[in-house]
């Protein structure tokens, strides 16, 4: 690159050139601070999803056994028919939460989870052991849900972590070195321009006195 051809050698051009690595010094110190703070929240949710994933294993477990204590006592078709009366679950509603300024998905009033009475069930059906089993699933689908929200929030979190990344090395490595290094080309064609400039004035002085 020659500086020449990109810069104009003028103090109005390197007060610029001085405003604009302020700029981007203190937007480096911004941005770093942001990326620190993704990254804390990012092993933070990381940590909270292993946590849940630990807790979705064992509440599967007591469901798995539950059920077959239930298949034993009901049989598989009271069962089957007892899923298809139930259906499906309701919507569920899904917010946005900022983190430093990336939106992240927050699942709010999950209803997954009922108590006896809310249940469609049949006097039989609603027997301990069918309850039960319903209970040890809805536990381990709320778990599901959170597992899916955290999960969501670190890929969203990682994926800004890395923009900002290259943001934080594009200004480090690229704008302020530039800069400087236009300011430095500056700073030496102005000292030039004077010492040309104080010679000329010499030489006209010198002629004048002849």
């Amino acid at each position: 690159m020659v500086l020449g051809e990109t810069v104009k050698p003028t103090r109005m051009e390197l007060i610029n050139l001085k405003n604009k690595i302020k700029l981007a010094k203190n937007g480096h110190k911004l941005l770093k601070q942001k990326r620190d703070a993704l990254i804390l929240e990012f092993f933070k949710l990381l940590r909270e999803t292993k946590d849940l994933e630990g807790r979705l294993y064992s509440q599967l477990d007591r469901a798995y056994d539950a059920l077959v204590e239930a298949e034993i006592s009901h049989g598989v078709i009271a069962l089957e028919n007892l899923a298809i009366a139930i259906g499906s679950i309701e919507d569920l509603e899904v917010k946005t939460k900022n983190i430093m300024g990336v939106k992240v998905p927050m699942v709010s009033d999950i209803t997954v989870i009922k108590e006896l009475l809310e249940r469609e069930c049949s006097l039989f059906e609603g027997s301990a052991k069918i309850d039960e089993v319903l209970r040890y699933f809805e536990n381990a689908l709320d778990t599901v849900i959170q597992i899916a929200e955290k999960e969501t929030s670190i890929k969203r979190l990682l994926k800004d972590i890395e923009k900002t990344k290259r943001r934080v090395n594009a200004i480090e490595f690229v704008l302020i070195p530039k800069s400087e290094e236009q300011m430095a080309y500056i700073s030496m064609r102005l000292s030039e321009m004077e010492r040309e400039s104080f010679f000329s004035l010499k030489r006209i002085k010198a002629r004048a006195e002849e």
